[in-house]
């Protein structure tokens, strides 16, 4: 996938974790190998907040829910920003482009 789009969707999904950490996601470096629980502190409550996020950004092209559900608790936990971020890549790709 180009660089680019990698970049600006990081950029997008950062933006969104910011908001939902709220003064915690401020001093936080995040990066395509940033984990959500580990680094982040992310709690349930906090994915489903980005989960909502995710939706209102790029409707249903990207589904947070069907990218979760293959996972156990334990992945979860150890999920990367960088696997969301090429999930949400691969993702708008398989969008038709509209005329």
């Amino acid at each position: 996938m180009p660089l680019d789009r990698t970049t600006t969707i990081l950029a997008d999904v950062a933006g969104m974790l910011r908001s939902v950490l709220g003064d915690f996601g401020d001093d936080a470096e995040i990066t395509m190998d940033t984990t959500f629980r580990d680094d982040l502190g992310m709690e349930s409550i906090d994915v489903v907040s980005l989960a909502g996020r995710l939706q209102a950004r790029y409707g249903t092209s990207v589904n947070f829910a069907l990218f979760v559900s293959g996972l156990d608790v334990e992945s979860v936990g150890e999920l990367r920003v960088g696997q969301l971020v090429d999930y949400i890549a691969d993702s708008l790709a398989k969008v038709p482009a509209t005329s």
